[in-house]
């Protein structure tokens, strides 16, 4: 169960991306926020209530109540027309708390893939922090192309392949690097390419000012 609600996390966060870069209405995205939102609250419910106590089972579960909580907020504000600084700084809890699920993945529950992955969504979910609670707008087009990318590579495809019998198991230290890899790229390769005029502007103005240097003579 945990793995549908993972591959429509995938779903949301692609669709966020897309919104983000303005490429869909934000109320008709709300609409969907609300939908997963809901999936990631009542899906972490069954499999606690299922558990028969265990804490591992508990500990994964928990974790998704982060994304629920997120998505319903998400909705609601987007719905409401409120400020989003409150879903801002409501992410830097997530994106701390993603940390200690990456190290609980690694250290307690011995899943390398899924501790890189926690680490993308503390990543994303400080973007967040950064855009919508700080207001940071020149990080907003970067901010949309990773969380599209995230949601591709984080939740869409592991929940695809979790649900068919094909995702790695869950001590797979080549994966794991992979994945770290892949996000490294993905973080300075999306940098470039969404400030690459920026990065442009700011040598064109050195270059001017190392034009117009007085030449000196001894």
């Amino acid at each position: 169960m945990g793995a549908v609600g993972l591959f429509f996390v995938g779903a949301v966060l692609f669709l966020n991306g897309v919104m983000i870069l303005g490429r869909i209405d934000q109320k008709a995205a709300a609409i969907f926020n609300l939908f997963v939102g809901l999936l990631q609250v009542v899906t972490p419910t069954f499999l606690i209530f299922t558990s028969g106590g265990d804490p591992n089972v508990i500990l994964s579960a928990s974790g998704l109540y982060l994304f629920g909580f997120t998505y319903l907020y998400v909705g609601i504000t987007l719905l409401a027309n409120f400020d989003t600084n409150g879903v801002g700084w409501f992410s830097l809890f997530v994106a701390v708390s993603a940390l200690a699920y990456s190290f609980a993945n690694f250290h307690l529950l011995n899943d390398n893939p899924f501790g890189v992955i926690w680490l993308y969504w503390a990543f994303l979910w400080f973007l967040f922090f950064l855009t919508l609670g700080l207001k940071m707008d020149s990080l907003t087009r970067y901010t949309g192309w990773i969380t599209a990318i995230e949601g591709v590579v984080t939740a869409w495809i592991p929940g695809f392949l979790i649900l068919s019998g094909y995702w790695v198991p869950e001590n797979s230290t080549q994966t794991a690097i992979a994945l770290g890899a892949f996000g490294v790229l993905m973080a300075v390769g999306m940098w470039l390419y969404t400030h690459r005029g920026q990065l442009g502007a700011r040598r064109a103005r050195t270059g001017e000012r190392v034009a117009g240097t007085p030449a000196t003579g001894h």
